[in-house]
């Protein structure tokens, strides 16, 4: 959901450049070295899932995987989805540098939401029960984000509310593949490598 340069008003740009520094703090402080290499894979798949995208208006449609990226690094999220969100920037031109600190609380906000949400539930022994949670917390990461992105299109001002309503609408199907593929991720890693969601409980 990256939001374009020359946007979004000043307060936005600095409240999100201020949120995204002290979320990236906290992350930093709770990440040990040990962590380093999971936030690295969560930090490639989102870069990865995310290059597809459809630009909508001032903004653009794609996968992010930030349900599940939450699942599994909690307040790493935050270094995580920056540190992939500045190589888009750099590589491809995708959102820009004055809008790195929104474009990354719009996605990290989110997907603590679903850390803190539906962590326990994904480690439960209950098979089912963990799959239905990583499905609700994949819909829960883009609804939250998209949400996010069309109140600060929103607050920037009123001729962007129509980009906003059409913005919301068009993730819907985003959101339920990106469920299923959360779901389906989850499903193989508790099979294969319980200890990458921090086992099963």
């Amino acid at each position: 959901m990256h939001i374009s340069e020359g946007v979004l008003a000043a307060p936005l740009l600095i409240a999100g450049a201020a949120g995204a520094v002290a979320g990236c703090g906290i992350g930093l402080k709770k990440m040990d070295l040990e962590k380093t290499p999971k936030v690295a894979v969560m930090s490639s798949a989102f870069f990865v899932v995310s290059l597809i995208h459809i630009p909508i208006g001032p903004a653009s449609a794609h996968l992010m995987l930030n349900g599940l990226v939450g699942i599994i690094l909690g307040w790493a999220s935050f270094p995580a989805l920056l540190v992939a969100l500045l190589l888009q920037i750099i590589l491809f031109q995708f959102g820009g540098i004055t809008t790195l600190g929104v474009n990354t609380l719009v996605t990290a906000l989110p997907a603590m939401v679903c850390g803190y949400l539906f962590a326990r539930s994904v480690r439960s022994k209950n098979s089912t029960r963990a799959i239905i949670a990583a499905f609700i917390a994949g819909i829960t990461g883009i609804l939250l984000s998209g949400m996010l992105v069309a109140f600060c299109l929103i607050f920037t001002g009123e001729h962007f509310l129509p980009v906003a309503k059409v913005f919301i609408i068009a993730h819907t199907p985003v959101m339920i593949i990106e469920g299923v593929l959360t779901a389906l991720i989850i499903g193989f890693l508790r099979r294969v490598r319980p200890a990458l969601i921090g086992g099963i409980a």
